[in-house]
């Protein structure tokens, strides 16, 4: 999605300014001449003055607002507020500083029926992202499927990917990470 299409003129839309956001802190911070350094944080004044010169109503009581009642949590700012980052999702290369986690037994995964084939053929990648991204409970994982049209969900053998030598992370939103994930470690979620 382009800049362009991103920003609302007139009056701030909340979640078209998530998606900015999104846009800015995961994949293009240079679009808007941000610097991000290599854990993917961008300094918190310069995002504010950036999103303000393109929407003048935006402040930074409207992006804690955002960072704090947000639903997916994707934002996080730095102990002392400085700082902002997105905390999953980049395309971009940075270092979240994420340690390994033990994942539960199963984790699932939501997307819909025209990915499925290639999917139990080839397992779930990561893409132009660094991560592939896994939901803790189905009704996040339905959420996700959802975006794209009616959703279908599939378990993830977590704990026997990570036996078999697999890392796993968790973002601070709660969102489970990993490289990839194997056909083999796959099942369908039956309703």
């Amino acid at each position: 999605m382009e800049l362009a299409q991103l920003l609302y003129h007139g009056c701030m839309d909340w979640i078209k300014l998530e998606k900015l956001l999104s846009f800015l802190l995961r994949h293009s911070p240079e679009t808007l001449n941000l610097n991000m350094d290599a854990s993917g944080w961008v300094e918190t004044d310069a995002l504010v003055k950036a999103v303000k010169f393109k929407e003048p109503k935006f402040d930074l009581k409207f992006l804690q607002k955002i960072v704090k009642d947000s639903q997916k949590q994707r934002f996080s700012f730095s102990e002392d507020g400085s700082k902002i980052r997105a905390n999953q999702g980049h395309s971009v290369k940075v270092d979240l500083q994420l340690s390994p986690a033990d994942p539960p037994e199963t984790l699932y995964h939501g997307t819909v029926e025209r990915f499925l084939d290639s999917i139990m053929q080839e397992g779930l990648k990561k893409g132009d992202r660094q991560h592939v991204h896994l939901s803790l409970d189905l009704q996040t994982a339905e959420k996700v499927g959802t975006r794209r049209g009616k959703p279908i969900i599939l378990t993830v053998s977590a704990r026997e990917m990570q036996q078999d030598g697999y890392v796993f992370y968790v973002s601070d939103n709660g969102v489970w990470l990993t490289e990839n994930v194997p056909p083999q470690y796959l099942d369908l979620q039956l309703s």
